[in-house]
């Protein structure tokens, strides 16, 4: 049962939204709903294919939560620019 919600966004986004929107096909309406269900899912099942370059940058690796990312970028930069 489909049911109304009014949401308040800038007025920019709701443009660029509908653009969006439009060029893909679907109502916004629509858009917002598989977005929302995505959030609330359980199982990782979607209507929307992944696109390749998001499968292409997702490694699956962990990072490390006590990982120092400015040292490793600083380590990085040095061996780049010996």
């Amino acid at each position: 049962m489909d049911t109304k919600l009014t949401l308040k966004l800038n007025q920019r986004i709701i443009e660029k939204a509908k653009e969006y929107a439009s060029n893909k096909k679907m109502s916004l309406s629509r858009i917002v709903e598989a977005y929302l269900q995505s959030l609330t899912s359980d199982n990782d099942i979607s209507e929307f294919e992944i696109s390749p370059f998001v499968k292409s940058i997702s490694t699956g690796t962990e990072i490390p939560a006590d990982l120092d990312y400015k040292k490793e970028y600083s380590d990085y930069l040095i061996e780049k620019y010996k």
